[in-house]
């Protein structure tokens, strides 16, 4: 399995290459990993018992372990996902044939997310940690959304991708919701213990019905249905693959696989029959009322979505083999169906059936497979569509799991499966029939013939049909396994000849009366309505969109004016309102929480508290800025102090290099505004302000102090200590923190960092984001020696004849110091040292990557503030983002080099190597982590400085 997965990931990453080499041609060797991996699945079908696992820890302490499960349902979804996926991209070398100009341009991406999509779905269907599934799940819509958009050009590929997105995104974190609520109830994330093992109760139902809201939506089941048709605005091979056979049926996927375990919880058939069969009847009505091709079918699809959903979620291994074997059907005729329509739009440039006439006479070929396909549609024996409708009938009839609902459940099937004659019908004579002229249409009069190879994949899917309908005993034994699991009596299989009975008697009604009510179409009274009955989801979809857009605008011009002090003051109220809320309802329900708090160690922390106290006082008062900020980081010094007293030099180092940074950031910024604040904006709302700022300040103190109360255990500070040196492998305990414990959250931290140094940048360089600061040779021609900034004034006994750096050759005379040069050119090498000192050593002693890139980034500060921008440049000639880059993809990195070296992701491994001299070293693997954070921190230096420095150097000189 896992190499399943690792060979698309890797075909993934070709296919840009492939395409970009050989055009449309690509296609066809990419075509055999989905081809290879079905070989592998077919090699290796799961028996009853014991079905192949495979299991690796990942994230352990957050359950998210890769645990892949190979069993019969699995082996039956992943035929279809990777049978036809290796036949739809057989069929886009010929499609893409006679694309030119901009579509061709993204066609390699278009090839690697196709070849992506394959993966995510085997890996979708194999998952049996429901997180991992999750995962999987969001990764085939973010595919679907880039898919569906292909054609960015054009509007309407735009909005039916954003449409797409967005609903099956708000299903797929309803059922995040429902998955946490199950796992933590049942105690595992795992598919199969949690179906073995079922939780009940209120909770569980809400989580249940939460996950159902996912599955739904994936599959286009109403109220969520209307994505689907919107989705035809992709190229018809994402249709015939994500549409008919692989994407949505990820949905019912998840409620056959839950089926077992869950059926007869309270709310699970009203949603899934009651909605199933409401999409069957509504989309059924829909499809016959369409003239587009891609439409009739994509309607079709939803409504025979909402009859497998019903088929297989209501209960019952009769209904659920049933349900099973009509999901193999129609994957087989409706993506055959699909690329029909394919080769008739690129053959006649429309897919409007009120301009195609006679294109069944001009190519009977694709006349005879559209026959095949669509026969199976609408269930004509001996197709396999047919075995499959005679097994819903059948066990709907019999189904105990219905009960007394069967009769209306039946009836509601006979209805939709008229409609699916209809628009069977209609779609074969629109797209084929004369329509009683004596001549083809224009468009038909003008195609082209398709050559053989275009025509192979439909041909393919639409003789399968034949094959399983004439020989339904191999399917049915692959099927049964699954449908064993569904407790309940079984006693149905399929066949082609049941005998005579009702569901024969059924299926000739329906296919008398479809067929009837078609051709009578035109003595019929008209059936179009202005409005439909339950209304148009489409329109109901836009005004919802257009109601919160509207929504957010009227609440951002409430709290978001332009104003900074009012959007602080929205933030800070939020601040103190909810948490102390939320602490005022738990103090009523906790008696015995009461607040428990020691004021002071040592007179020492007295002292330094008062000067705290007398820096923030000061803060408030001074009308200087450069006064009022040196002020504030006085404040965040004395935090440092107090916390090396609390026996953490970490902390305290880390918050001296913070505020040390930080200040001079705050003076690059300060270069631009008045050096003191008007004294009425200063007087403005002073007292609102200090109140809001003592309620800050007492909020967060009692959030601190009833937390600390409210413990009842052992503190965890005091296995950290244990956990960092016997798990993490290294005696600093807050070093191993970041860089193992809680490595997840410091890749979010950085990550975070990367977005922001970014975001600076762009609003400071507006046009050109990246690059390196400018270096002396850069300069312009005679500029050495000149002043940078402002007017040459007198000599200055700085601008001698000894250069101590040289972009300070660049700058004038008047700015320069040479003191500062002379201290900038010793200091700076024995700082970058004991940057290297703290970076090496922080695993064991204070440090770190993070304490060791901010001593390096104080060094560039000093090195920029001595020499000037272009002394800068000279320093670190590198491009700020790389470096960002780098750091990022470093500590991802180590993510798989753990997994690989047998530690879970992001953990410390150990590797040991014997080094001539220097004898046995070992190595962690969380120093690349901390590398990467290393590299990260300095690019974020480097940035700033480039664009709040040297940038706003040359800003100030225009």
């Amino acid at each position: 399995m896992l190499t399943v997965l690792l060979a698309h990931a890797i075909a993934t990453a070709l296919a840009p290459l492939l395409v970009a080499r050989w055009g449309r041609l690509a296609f066809y060797p990419l075509a055999l990993v989905p081809l290879g991996s079905l070989l592998w699945v077919g090699m290796n079908w799961p028996g009853e018992d014991d079905p192949p696992t495979v299991h690796i820890p990942w994230v352990p302490e957050l359950s998210m372990d890769i645990t892949l499960r190979f069993d019969s349902l699995a082996a039956i979804m992943s035929v279809l996902v990777l049978g036809i996926g290796a036949l739809v991209l057989f069929y886009c070398a010929e499609y893409f044939h006679h694309h030119e100009g901009r579509i061709e341009k993204r066609l390699p991406s278009f090839a690697a997310e196709l070849v992506a999509f394959s993966g995510a779905m085997f890996g979708l269907v194999v998952s049996d940690n429901m997180l991992l599934l999750y995962v999987f799940w969001e990764t085939t819509t973010v595919l679907s959304f880039l898919l569906v958009g292909h054609y960015a050009e054009r509007a309407t590929s735009r909005r039916a991708a954003t449409q797409a997105l967005l609903v099956t995104t708000f299903g797929g974190l309803a059922m995040l919701v429902g998955i946490i609520v199950l796992g933590n109830l049942s105690g595992t994330y795992l598919l199969s213990e949690l179906i073995a093992a079922p939780p009940s109760g209120t909770a569980a139902t809400i989580g249940i019905a939460l996950v159902l809201v996912g599955a739904l939506s994936k599959s286009a089941i109403v109220p969520l249905h209307f994505w689907l048709p919107g989705a035809m605005a992709a190229p018809t091979p994402v249709s015939a693959y994500l549409h008919a056979a692989a994407m949505v049926k990820a949905g019912v996927y998840l409620v056959a696989r839950m089926t077992p375990g869950f059926a007869d919880t309270p709310l699970w058939r009203p949603m899934v029959v009651g909605l199933g069969l409401l999409t069957m009847l509504m989309a059924g009505w829909r499809a016959v009322r369409e003239y587009d091709l891609k439409l009739i079918l994509a309607f079709g699809t939803v409504s025979q979505l909402g009859l497998i959903t019903i088929m297989v979620g209501a209960g019952g291994p009769d209904m659920m083999l049933a349900g099973l074997a009509m999901l193999c059907a129609h994957a087989m005729f409706k993506a055959a169906l699909f690329m029909v329509v394919g080769v008739i739009d690129h053959a006649t440039g429309t897919r409007d059936i009120r301009k195609l006439a006679g294109l069944g006479r001009q190519h009977r070929p694709l006349l005879i497979i559209a026959v095949g396909a669509t026969a199976s549609m609408a269930a004509l024996p001996p197709f396999f569509g047919f075995v499959a409708k005679e097994a819903d009938l059948e066990t709907v009839l019999h189904s105990p799991a219905l009960a007394a609902a069967a009769p209306f459940v039946l009836a509601g099937i006979v209805i939709g499966s008229v409609f699916t004659t209809i628009y069977s019908l209609r779609f074969l004579w629109g797209a084929f029939a004369d329509k009683g002229l004596d001549a083809p249409s224009v468009r038909v009069a003008e195609m082209h013939r398709p050559p053989v190879t275009f025509l192979l994949p439909p041909a393919i899917l639409a003789a399968a049909g034949l094959v399983f309908g004439l020989w339904p005993a191999g399917v049915d034994a692959a099927l049964d396994d699954y449908a064993g699991t569904v407790p309940g009596p079984s006693d149905y299989h399929l066949a082609l000849w049941h005998g005579f009975g009702v569901p024969l008697l059924l299926s000739v009604l329906i296919l008398g009366v479809g067929t009837g009510l078609f051709f009578g179409r035109n003595r019929l009274p008209r059936t179009k309505l202005k409005y439909t009955p339950l209304g148009n989801a489409d329109r109901i979809y836009d005004e919802v969109m257009r109601g919160l857009d509207v929504a957010a605008v009227r609440l951002t011009a409430q709290t978001q004016r332009g104003s900074l002090p009012a959007t602080q003051s929205v933030i800070l109220c939020t601040l103190v309102l909810l948490p102390v809320g939320a602490l005022v309802m738990g103090a009523r329900t906790r008696a015995d929480l009461a607040p428990k708090m020691e004021l002071w160690e040592s007179p020492l922390q007295v002292v330094i508290g008062l000067v705290i106290l007398a820096a923030a006082v000061g803060a408030t008062v001074m009308r200087n800025r450069l006064a009022a900020v040196l002020l504030v980081g006085v404040t965040g010094y004395g935090c440092g102090v107090i916390f090396a007293f609390h026996g953490a030099p970490d902390l305290a180092l880390t918050q001296f290099l913070v505020e040390t940074l930080l200040l001079v950031i705050f003076v690059l910024v300060l270069r631009t505004l008045p050096a003191e604040a008007d004294r009425s904006n200063v007087n403005r709302s002073r007292l609102p302000r200090a109140a809001l700022s003592l309620a800050v300040g007492a909020a967060v103190t009692a959030l601190a102090v009833f937390a600390m109360s409210a413990r009842d255990t052992r503190p965890i500070a005091e296995l950290l200590p244990d956990a960092a040196y016997f798990r993490g492998h290294g005696a600093n305990t807050v070093n191993v923190l970041l860089v193992d414990i809680r490595a997840w959250d410091t890749m979010g931290e950085i990550s975070v960092l990367v977005v922001a140094a970014t975001g600076v940048a762009s609003m400071v360089f507006r046009n050109r984001r990246f690059g390196s600061a400018p270096r002396v040779s850069q300069a312009t021609p005679g500029a050495v020696g000149q002043p940078d900034i402002g007017l040459v004034g007198a000599y200055s006994p700085a601008a001698g004849d000894v250069t101590w750096l040289r972009g300070s050759e660049l700058r004038d005379p008047r700015h320069r110091s040479l003191v500062l040069e002379v201290a900038t050119r010793v200091i700076f090498p024995l700082i970058m040292v004991l940057s290297a000192y703290l970076f090496f050593t922080g695993h064991n002693t204070p440090g770190g990557g993070f304490a060791g890139g901010l001593t390096a980034g104080l060094a560039l500060v000093l090195r920029y503030l001595a020499g000037g921008r272009y002394e800068l440049g000279e320093t670190l000639p590198l491009d700020a983002g790389k470096i960002l880059g780098a750091g990022l993809l470093l500590s991802a990195g180590t993510a798989l080099t753990s997994l690989f070296l047998g530690a879970p992701v992001l953990s410390s491994a150990v590797l040991h190597l014997d080094v001539p001299v220097l004898g046995d070293i070992k190595l962690v693997t969380a120093l690349f982590f901390d590398l990467g954070v290393y590299l990260i921190v300095v690019g974020l230096v480097l940035d700033i400085l480039r664009s709040l420095g040297a940038r706003v150097d040359v800003e100030m000189k225009r």
